[in-house]
């Protein structure tokens, strides 16, 4: 077993093709082919399910690259350290995330702070069965999602089999985000029945199209009017000329949601659980350590 091998497993994973990792990695096809294979035979197990539709990761084979990760972060961190290779490497990083503000001002801040001279990050926004699966396949470091007491039995489930391990972030009541010259935006508090004339703004569940992988906390209740978008800015233009409403928590950046938006406690008993989401037994890097201390010292200002 070589590093490089490690590297190559990775790279697979991570692309979830063989032949896009072979271009990433500028080898042939055949040639990373062969030193899984060799990989593979060594270990006595696959790493990789190979299919007519595509390749995945064994349930082994995610075991295996959370360690081989660790090996080779690990690596880096001893070149960085004794042979000042940081200068000259390209720093990567990769968030996926649900649509929360204060995640996007700590990647903002993590990158101002880093200012890297080289470096290709991600940040993603997408549904909660994207963040685990980008996780879990090593597109993202960090996945942040959220759970409350109705999906996450299933939540849990589905990171329990993508070897992935949550841990929290805050917990709060769910809040009504509506204009300010929406007919509510006075209101002290919203109940359910408040809301039934008006329109219900969403993101898409994604490829499940469940409940369980909502975004939004009253996407279990029936409502009369339903709008589903795909990106933030589509989201508040409808809040604003259609006097739409959505969810959100009381974690909101004013200078990314602007003075136009407000947010009004909805009457519940219920809480949510924001956390983040990591590869189990994964060592984190500096990096992702750094955008932990950034989001948490965020939150507790706003908490």
């Amino acid at each position: 077993m070589t590093l490089q091998q490690l590297k190559y497993a990775i790279e697979i994973a991570k692309r979830g093709s063989m032949n896009a990792a072979a271009k990433s990695l500028y080898i042939s096809q055949p040639s990373l082919s062969n030193a899984i294979r060799e990989l593979e035979n060594e270990l006595n197990f696959d790493i990789f399910i190979r299919t007519n539709k595509g390749i995945s990761v064994s349930p082994k084979g995610k075991e295996f690259l959370g360690y081989a990760a660790q090996i080779v972060e690990q690596e880096k961190m001893l070149e960085q350290q004794y042979l000042g290779t940081s200068s000259s490497e390209k720093k990567t990083f990769g968030i996926s995330t649900q649509h929360y503000t204060f995640a996007v001002n700590a990647f903002s801040q993590l990158v101002q702070e880093l200012n890297p001279e080289e470096f290709d990050f991600i940040f993603r926004e997408t549904t909660v069965s994207e963040v685990i699966n980008d996780v879990k396949c090593y597109k993202s470091e960090i996945g942040i999602l959220y759970m409350n007491p109705f999906n996450k039995p299933t939540i849990q489930r589905h990171l329990r089999e993508a070897n992935l391990v949550f841990t929290e972030l805050f917990s709060v009541s769910s809040y009504i985000l509506v204009g300010k010259n929406h007919p509510l935006a006075s209101k002290k508090e919203i109940q359910f029945r408040d809301l039934r004339p008006y329109i219900f703004l969403s993101f898409g569940k994604g490829e499940f199209n469940s409940r369980y992988f909502s975004e939004e906390t009253l996407d279990i209740l029936d409502h009369r009017k339903n709008i589903r978008v795909s990106d933030r800015s589509t989201l508040f233009y409808l809040i604003h000329t259609l006097n739409g409403f959505t969810t959100c928590t009381k974690m909101i950046d004013k200078d990314l949601q602007g003075e136009d938006i407000v947010a009004i406690p909805f009457k519940t008993d219920e809480e949510i659980t924001v956390g983040m989401v990591f590869l189990k037994n994964h060592t984190l890097s500096q990096t992702a350590n750094l955008f932990i201390r950034i989001v948490r010292e965020n939150l507790d200002s706003l908490l």
